[in-house]
Protein backbone atom coordinates (compact mmCIF):
# COMPACT_ATOMS: atom_id res chain seq x y z
CA UNK A 1 0.00 0.00 0.00
CA UNK A 2 2.08 2.90 -1.43
CA UNK A 3 0.84 6.78 -1.81
CA UNK A 4 2.15 7.32 -5.64
CA UNK A 5 4.20 10.51 -6.19
CA UNK A 6 3.59 11.14 -10.43
CA UNK A 7 5.34 13.66 -12.18
CA UNK A 8 4.35 13.78 -16.07
CA UNK A 9 7.54 14.52 -17.77
CA UNK A 10 9.28 15.00 -21.59
CA UNK A 11 11.62 12.21 -21.40
CA UNK A 12 13.58 10.72 -18.23
CA UNK A 13 16.06 12.21 -17.29
CA UNK A 14 19.63 10.74 -17.82
CA UNK A 15 22.74 10.99 -15.23
CA UNK A 16 22.98 13.92 -13.39
CA UNK A 17 20.68 15.57 -15.79
CA UNK A 18 17.91 17.75 -14.68
CA UNK A 19 14.35 18.28 -16.56
CA UNK A 20 11.33 20.01 -16.07
CA UNK A 21 8.07 17.93 -14.88
CA UNK A 22 4.62 19.52 -16.30
CA UNK A 23 2.03 17.67 -13.98
CA UNK A 24 2.45 16.78 -10.06
CA UNK A 25 -0.52 14.25 -9.14
CA UNK A 26 -0.49 12.63 -5.31
CA UNK A 27 -2.62 9.57 -5.75
CA UNK A 28 -3.41 6.53 -3.79
CA UNK A 29 -1.30 3.25 -4.89
CA UNK A 30 0.88 -0.10 -4.18
CA UNK A 31 0.11 -2.82 -6.35
CA UNK A 32 -1.94 -4.48 -3.12
CA UNK A 33 -3.85 -2.05 -2.89
CA UNK A 34 -4.40 -1.00 -6.73
CA UNK A 35 -5.89 -4.84 -7.49
CA UNK A 36 -8.14 -4.88 -4.26
CA UNK A 37 -9.21 -1.21 -5.39
CA UNK A 38 -10.03 -2.49 -9.13
CA UNK A 39 -11.53 -5.80 -7.99
CA UNK A 40 -14.26 -3.74 -5.38
CA UNK A 41 -14.62 -1.79 -8.60
CA UNK A 42 -15.21 -4.27 -10.84
CA UNK A 43 -17.84 -5.93 -9.09
CA UNK A 44 -15.90 -8.14 -6.41
CA UNK A 45 -16.62 -8.45 -2.38
CA UNK A 46 -12.77 -7.38 -1.34
CA UNK A 47 -10.51 -7.57 2.08
CA UNK A 48 -7.38 -6.55 2.04
CA UNK A 49 -4.63 -7.26 4.31
CA UNK A 50 -1.68 -4.93 4.40
CA UNK A 51 0.38 -2.86 6.91
CA UNK A 52 0.17 1.21 6.51
CA UNK A 53 2.12 3.76 8.78
CA UNK A 54 0.43 5.93 11.55
CA UNK A 55 0.69 8.87 9.14
CA UNK A 56 -1.55 11.01 6.91
CA UNK A 57 -0.62 8.89 3.94
CA UNK A 58 -1.86 5.84 5.72
CA UNK A 59 -5.28 7.33 6.30
CA UNK A 60 -5.77 8.53 2.89
CA UNK A 61 -4.93 5.03 1.46
CA UNK A 62 -7.28 3.34 4.23
CA UNK A 63 -9.81 6.22 3.71
CA UNK A 64 -9.60 5.74 -0.40
CA UNK A 65 -9.98 1.99 0.17
CA UNK A 66 -13.14 2.35 1.57
CA UNK A 67 -14.38 4.76 -0.38
CA UNK A 68 -14.12 1.46 -3.18
CA UNK A 69 -16.27 -1.13 -0.77
CA UNK A 70 -12.95 -2.41 0.19
CA UNK A 71 -12.98 -4.02 3.86
CA UNK A 72 -9.87 -2.99 5.58
CA UNK A 73 -9.99 -4.65 8.63
CA UNK A 74 -6.95 -6.47 7.95
CA UNK A 75 -4.86 -3.38 7.66
CA UNK A 76 -2.27 -2.86 10.31
CA UNK A 77 -1.20 0.50 11.12
CA UNK A 78 3.09 0.71 12.15
CA UNK A 79 4.14 3.13 14.43
CA UNK A 80 7.37 2.17 13.33
CA UNK A 81 8.16 2.86 9.86
CA UNK A 82 6.16 5.36 7.76
CA UNK A 83 3.75 4.19 4.92
CA UNK A 84 4.88 2.92 1.71
CA UNK A 85 5.74 5.75 -1.02
CA UNK A 86 5.83 5.16 -4.69
CA UNK A 87 7.93 7.81 -7.22
CA UNK A 88 6.46 7.41 -10.96
CA UNK A 89 7.69 9.26 -13.75
CA UNK A 90 5.14 9.15 -16.57
CA UNK A 91 6.41 10.01 -20.49
CA UNK A 92 4.37 11.60 -23.06
CA UNK A 93 3.52 7.91 -24.54
CA UNK A 94 2.62 6.67 -21.20
CA UNK A 95 5.62 4.71 -19.89
CA UNK A 96 6.55 4.81 -16.35
CA UNK A 97 9.48 4.66 -14.67
CA UNK A 98 8.95 3.82 -10.67
CA UNK A 99 11.12 3.91 -7.64
CA UNK A 100 8.88 2.49 -4.56
CA UNK A 101 10.25 2.95 -0.89
CA UNK A 102 8.33 0.20 1.03
CA UNK A 103 8.50 1.30 4.61
CA UNK A 104 5.34 -0.68 6.35
CA UNK A 105 4.94 -2.54 3.62
CA UNK A 106 8.27 -4.30 4.39
CA UNK A 107 7.46 -5.03 7.96
CA UNK A 108 4.28 -7.09 7.42
CA UNK A 109 4.98 -11.17 8.72
CA UNK A 110 3.36 -14.19 8.29
CA UNK A 111 2.20 -14.38 12.04
CA UNK A 112 0.48 -10.79 10.49
CA UNK A 113 -1.83 -13.07 8.45
CA UNK A 114 -3.13 -15.47 11.43
CA UNK A 115 -4.01 -11.65 13.57
CA UNK A 116 -7.81 -11.94 14.55
CA UNK A 117 -8.25 -8.94 11.96
CA UNK A 118 -7.43 -11.37 9.34
CA UNK A 119 -8.08 -15.21 10.41
CA UNK A 120 -11.50 -14.77 9.54
CA UNK A 121 -10.90 -13.76 6.17
CA UNK A 122 -9.26 -17.21 4.81
CA UNK A 123 -12.81 -19.29 5.39
CA UNK A 124 -14.64 -16.36 3.63
CA UNK A 125 -12.45 -15.92 0.45
CA UNK A 126 -12.33 -17.43 -2.77
CA UNK A 127 -9.44 -15.76 -4.56
CA UNK A 128 -6.28 -14.57 -2.97
CA UNK A 129 -3.88 -12.27 -4.95
CA UNK A 130 -0.55 -11.82 -4.43
CA UNK A 131 2.30 -9.32 -5.55
CA UNK A 132 5.94 -9.17 -4.55
CA UNK A 133 6.05 -5.30 -2.64
CA UNK A 134 5.90 -7.29 0.93
CA UNK A 135 8.66 -9.83 2.31
CA UNK A 136 8.93 -13.05 0.47
CA UNK A 137 8.54 -15.23 3.21
CA UNK A 138 5.38 -13.22 3.98
CA UNK A 139 4.44 -14.10 0.42
CA UNK A 140 4.46 -17.56 0.91
CA UNK A 141 3.06 -18.12 4.55
CA UNK A 142 0.02 -16.49 2.26
CA UNK A 143 -0.02 -18.72 -0.36
CA UNK A 144 0.44 -21.81 1.73
CA UNK A 145 -2.63 -20.38 3.69
CA UNK A 146 -4.46 -19.92 0.27
CA UNK A 147 -3.97 -23.38 -0.55
CA UNK A 148 -4.92 -24.89 3.13
CA UNK A 149 -8.46 -23.22 3.02
CA UNK A 150 -8.92 -23.91 -1.21
CA UNK A 151 -8.12 -20.56 -2.14
CA UNK A 152 -7.49 -19.85 -6.36
CA UNK A 153 -4.00 -18.23 -5.40
CA UNK A 154 -3.28 -15.82 -7.95
CA UNK A 155 0.81 -14.90 -8.04
CA UNK A 156 1.66 -11.01 -9.75
CA UNK A 157 5.38 -11.45 -9.62
CA UNK A 158 5.85 -7.72 -9.28
CA UNK A 159 8.32 -6.07 -8.45
CA UNK A 160 10.58 -9.00 -9.67
CA UNK A 161 12.20 -10.82 -6.75
CA UNK A 162 13.89 -13.78 -6.40
CA UNK A 163 11.26 -16.62 -5.22
CA UNK A 164 12.07 -19.89 -3.45
CA UNK A 165 10.74 -23.11 -5.52
CA UNK A 166 8.65 -23.91 -2.93
CA UNK A 167 6.02 -21.20 -3.52
CA UNK A 168 5.03 -22.87 -6.90
CA UNK A 169 3.43 -25.48 -4.79
CA UNK A 170 0.72 -22.83 -3.58
CA UNK A 171 0.06 -20.80 -6.52
CA UNK A 172 -2.69 -21.44 -8.88
CA UNK A 173 -1.89 -18.71 -11.45
CA UNK A 174 1.50 -16.62 -12.18
CA UNK A 175 0.75 -13.45 -13.54
CA UNK A 176 3.91 -11.87 -15.14
CA UNK A 177 4.57 -9.27 -17.57
CA UNK A 178 7.47 -9.53 -20.12
CA UNK A 179 10.28 -8.27 -17.89
CA UNK A 180 8.57 -10.59 -15.21
CA UNK A 181 8.37 -13.32 -17.42
CA UNK A 182 11.90 -13.14 -18.42
CA UNK A 183 13.30 -12.89 -15.01
CA UNK A 184 11.42 -16.30 -13.93
CA UNK A 185 12.24 -18.17 -16.67
CA UNK A 186 15.75 -16.55 -17.69
CA UNK A 187 14.73 -16.48 -21.23
CA UNK A 188 14.27 -12.37 -23.02
CA UNK A 189 10.35 -11.79 -23.51
CA UNK A 190 9.83 -9.60 -26.41
CA UNK A 191 6.74 -11.44 -28.91
CA UNK A 192 4.47 -14.07 -28.61
CA UNK A 193 7.14 -16.72 -29.36
CA UNK A 194 8.96 -15.82 -26.19
CA UNK A 195 6.30 -15.40 -24.47
CA UNK A 196 5.26 -19.04 -25.36
CA UNK A 197 8.33 -20.57 -24.14
CA UNK A 198 8.03 -18.37 -20.92
CA UNK A 199 4.67 -19.36 -20.24
CA UNK A 200 5.55 -23.07 -21.02
CA UNK A 201 8.38 -22.96 -18.39
CA UNK A 202 6.16 -21.65 -15.87
CA UNK A 203 3.42 -24.06 -16.14
CA UNK A 204 6.04 -26.87 -16.06
CA UNK A 205 6.59 -25.78 -12.29
CA UNK A 206 2.96 -27.32 -11.31
CA UNK A 207 1.16 -23.61 -12.00
CA UNK A 208 -2.88 -24.39 -13.59
CA UNK A 209 -2.42 -21.07 -15.37
CA UNK A 210 -0.74 -18.50 -16.45
CA UNK A 211 -0.86 -15.47 -18.27
CA UNK A 212 1.93 -13.22 -19.41
CA UNK A 213 1.12 -9.66 -19.99
CA UNK A 214 2.56 -8.47 -23.08
CA UNK A 215 1.44 -4.49 -22.95
CA UNK A 216 0.09 -3.15 -26.46
CA UNK A 217 0.06 -6.73 -27.58
CA UNK A 218 -2.46 -8.04 -24.93
CA UNK A 219 -1.77 -10.82 -23.08
CA UNK A 220 -0.64 -14.39 -23.48
CA UNK A 221 -2.57 -17.33 -21.73
CA UNK A 222 -1.15 -20.95 -21.22
CA UNK A 223 -3.08 -23.60 -19.47
CA UNK A 224 -2.05 -27.02 -19.76
CA UNK A 225 -0.70 -27.48 -23.00
CA UNK A 226 -2.82 -24.86 -24.90
CA UNK A 227 -1.79 -21.75 -25.63
CA UNK A 228 -3.96 -18.94 -26.43
CA UNK A 229 -3.41 -15.50 -27.45
CA UNK A 230 -5.43 -12.46 -25.97
CA UNK A 231 -4.61 -9.37 -28.85
CA UNK A 232 -4.59 -5.70 -27.18
CA UNK A 233 -7.30 -3.11 -27.79
CA UNK A 234 -6.31 -0.03 -29.35
CA UNK A 235 -6.44 2.88 -27.40
CA UNK A 236 -5.19 6.77 -26.68
CA UNK A 237 -2.81 5.87 -23.58
CA UNK A 238 -1.86 8.23 -21.15
CA UNK A 239 -0.81 6.37 -17.97
CA UNK A 240 0.33 2.20 -18.00
CA UNK A 241 0.96 2.97 -14.47
CA UNK A 242 -1.32 0.54 -12.94
CA UNK A 243 -2.57 -1.50 -16.31
CA UNK A 244 -1.26 -4.87 -14.54
CA UNK A 245 -2.63 -4.18 -11.50
CA UNK A 246 -6.11 -3.57 -13.34
CA UNK A 247 -5.50 -6.95 -15.42
CA UNK A 248 -5.28 -9.01 -12.10
CA UNK A 249 -8.08 -7.49 -10.13
CA UNK A 250 -10.54 -8.23 -13.02
CA UNK A 251 -9.47 -11.25 -13.76
CA UNK A 252 -9.83 -12.44 -9.77
CA UNK A 253 -13.61 -11.23 -10.20
CA UNK A 254 -13.90 -12.91 -13.35
CA UNK A 255 -12.93 -16.02 -11.69
CA UNK A 256 -15.32 -15.49 -8.55
CA UNK A 257 -18.10 -14.97 -11.21
CA UNK A 258 -17.63 -18.46 -12.83
CA UNK A 259 -16.05 -17.32 -15.75
CA UNK A 260 -12.99 -19.71 -17.33
CA UNK A 261 -9.82 -18.82 -17.33
CA UNK A 262 -9.54 -17.64 -20.77
CA UNK A 263 -12.84 -15.70 -20.07
CA UNK A 264 -12.05 -14.14 -17.02
CA UNK A 265 -8.46 -12.89 -18.96
CA UNK A 266 -10.46 -11.29 -22.47
CA UNK A 267 -12.57 -9.27 -19.22
CA UNK A 268 -9.36 -8.29 -17.86
CA UNK A 269 -7.69 -7.22 -20.88
CA UNK A 270 -10.12 -4.83 -21.57
CA UNK A 271 -10.24 -3.54 -18.14
CA UNK A 272 -6.86 -2.91 -18.16
CA UNK A 273 -6.41 -1.40 -21.55
CA UNK A 274 -8.93 1.07 -20.38
CA UNK A 275 -6.76 1.75 -17.48
CA UNK A 276 -4.11 3.03 -19.54
CA UNK A 277 -6.14 5.79 -21.20
CA UNK A 278 -6.45 8.42 -17.71
CA UNK A 279 -3.53 8.70 -15.17
CA UNK A 280 -2.84 7.50 -12.04
CA UNK A 281 -3.11 4.28 -10.21
CA UNK A 282 -7.04 3.75 -8.59
CA UNK A 283 -7.93 6.62 -9.91
CA UNK A 284 -7.67 4.80 -13.59
CA UNK A 285 -9.72 1.99 -12.84
CA UNK A 286 -12.40 2.13 -15.40
CA UNK A 287 -15.92 1.21 -14.29
CA UNK A 288 -17.67 -2.23 -14.58
CA UNK A 289 -20.59 -0.95 -17.30
CA UNK A 290 -17.21 0.59 -19.13
CA UNK A 291 -15.56 -2.69 -19.57
CA UNK A 292 -18.82 -4.70 -20.42
CA UNK A 293 -19.80 -2.33 -23.33
CA UNK A 294 -16.16 -3.47 -24.33
CA UNK A 295 -17.00 -6.80 -25.17
CA UNK A 296 -17.66 -8.50 -28.50
CA UNK A 297 -18.99 -11.26 -29.80
CA UNK A 298 -16.75 -14.41 -29.59
CA UNK A 299 -13.58 -15.20 -32.06
CA UNK A 300 -13.34 -18.44 -30.80
CA UNK A 301 -10.02 -20.01 -29.16
CA UNK A 302 -6.92 -20.64 -30.96
CA UNK A 303 -7.62 -24.57 -31.99
CA UNK A 304 -3.47 -25.27 -30.84
CA UNK A 305 -0.93 -24.13 -29.39
CA UNK A 306 1.43 -22.88 -32.07
CA UNK A 307 -1.70 -20.59 -33.56
CA UNK A 308 -1.55 -17.03 -31.90
CA UNK A 309 -3.61 -15.07 -34.36
CA UNK A 310 -6.87 -15.83 -32.61
CA UNK A 311 -8.76 -13.56 -30.09
CA UNK A 312 -10.31 -15.12 -27.12
CA UNK A 313 -13.50 -13.96 -26.56
CA UNK A 314 -15.59 -13.99 -23.00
Amino acid sequence: MNMDLVVQVPRWPGPGETVPGERFLQVPGGKGANQAAAAAALGGEVAMVGRVGRDAFGEALLANLRRFGVDVSGVAADAGAPTGVAVIGVEPDGENRIVVVPGANGRLRPEDLAAPACADLWGQAEVLLLQCEIPVETIVAAARLGRRHGLAVLLDPAPPVPLPEEIWSSVDACLPNQLEAGVLTGRPVGDLTSARLAAADLLARGLRWVAVKLGAQGVLLGEGSDFLHIAGLKVPAVDTTAAGDVFAGALAVGLTEGLAFAAAASFANRAAALSTTRPGAQSSIPRREEVDALLRPPAGPATSPDDFRNEVEA
